[in-house]
Order: structure tokens, then sequence, then C-alpha cells
């Protein structure tokens, strides 16, 4: 049976600086783990790490920019290590940079197998993180999400961000079955139904329309020991942090 770590992205208290401050509550509703973005562990990356120690918390991975993995890998190598973790993750392409074709997805797709391989020199490894819009399907119908991965090849894990695939009006039941060797993380994001506007529509893990319980015995089909709450703007970021905590407990107990 696997053992999963539950995990709080930083994200989702961004907007209640400052972040370091966020750890010990976390620790104290259940979490083990933080997963980190820009620019929360680069200002004093070191200190961060002692904060993480002392709440008794891990780092269970960083997001990170592609443009960083392709133009200055050494840079976050650098704050993995620092910070004690084996994962990087380029979680986002702006919507200006995003190709229309298949030819500039397996681009993508072929500069995270690069930099895989460069990190995999440091004992470090690669996960894509995935949003709604490598879900929409290209003039030839194929899927962005389809072309990186198959381009990045194997050495390149994948997050999944649950939420998001049911935004890109995906089958989350399907997606972790397709990618189940691939899956290394699970993002347990919750969405409200299509229409409410407050939060941008997110919910705590459990409060939306997600069937987690439907779900979760696909998680141990996959590689995944890490599961990850996340919210892109909570109202209450304490309310959200306990009730998916305390949701997830649930469910995997």
């Amino acid at each position: 049976m696997t053992h999963y770590s539950i995990s709080f992205q930083l994200y989702s208290s961004r907007l209640s600086p400052p972040i370091e401050a966020h750890l010990p509550y976390l620790a104290e509703v259940g979490y083990d783990a933080v997963e980190l973005w820009l620019p929360a562990y680069e200002t004093n990356t070191t200190d961060f790490r002692r904060r993480m120690d002392d709440a008794g918390l891990v780092c269970s991975g960083i997001h990170m920019p592609l443009a960083g993995l392709i133009n200055e890998p050494n840079r976050f190598f650098d704050y993995a290590h620092k910070l004690g973790t084996q994962t990087l993750i380029p979680p986002y392409i702006p919507a200006a940079e995003r190709s229309a074709t298949a030819d500039g997805w397996r681009r993508v797709g072929e500069s995270l197998r690069v930099g895989a391989e460069a990190a995999s020199k440091e004992g470090l490894k690669v996960a894509w993180h995935n949003h709604d819009f490598e879900y929409h399907r290209l003039e030839d119908r194929s899927r962005p999400i389809d072309i990186l991965l198959e381009a990045a090849g194997a050495g390149v894990d994948f997050e999944i961000d649950i939420g998001w695939v049911i935004r890109g009006w995906a089958d989350p039941a399907q997606e972790l079955q397709k990618y189940a060797d691939r899956i290394t993380t699970i993002q347990l994001k919750d969405t409200a139904p299509a229409g409410v506007t407050l939060d941008e529509g997110w919910v705590p893990t459990g409060d939306g329309i997600i069937d987690w319980k439907g779900l979760y015995p696909l998680f141990s089909k996959t590689r995944a020991d890490v599961l990850v709450v996340e919210h892109d703007n909570p109202t209450d970021w304490k309310v959200l942090a306990k009730r998916s905590a305390d949701y997830i407990k649930a469910l995997i107990a």
C-alpha cells in the first residue's frame, strides 16, 4: 500500500506574506511537505530551508520557469540541493509563447528532455505540471500534453493537476491511467461547478465537483507518493489548508 506525503503548494498562500511564517501552521494541520514556487525560495534559500526544518517540513519539489531549465539550469539545480528536494517542476507557458502547432509543443518536450538529462547528472529529476491549455486540441486534433510528454521521453516525470485536467475538458480517470508510469505527484486541486466566480471557481479539496473517492483507487496505479494541495486564489488560505488536509487524510486513511 502506497504511503502518501501530503504537501501544500505555497503559491496558494502567496497573497498573505511572509510565506515562511506559514510553515508552522501547515505542519500543525497535518502537512508533511511544501511545494515551492518562484520567487518564494530565491531571496534567502538557506534561511528558508532552516525554517522548513524547524517546522518539521520537507520540500517535495520546486516550481520553476521552463526558461530557467533551458538557460540557467545550474542556478535551479543549486536551489534544489539547498532546499533538499530532487524534483524541479516547470509548471507553465505564458499564453504568448504557446504554440498552435504540434511541432511547437514537440520543441517544448525536447527542451524538457535536455533539461532532465542535465538534472539527472546532479541527482535531480524534472517533472512537467499541466494547466488546461495542454488539453485543448490543436487543428490536427492532437493534444499538446501528449506531444510534449512523448518528446520529453521517459526521463521526464509528470505532476498531474486534476483541477486543470477537469477545466481542460478531459477525463482525469483516463489521464491517470494513460500516464500512470509517468505520474510521480498528484495535485488535488478542486473546482466548483462552471459559472462560479468566487475565488476564481477554485475550492478546498473535497468541496468541489471532482469525484476524489472514485479517482483515489487509481492513484496507487501511478508512481505518485506525493499529494499536493493547491488553490490559485483562496479567500482564506488557512481554511483552504486545513479543510483540504482533513479531507485528504480521511480519503487515504
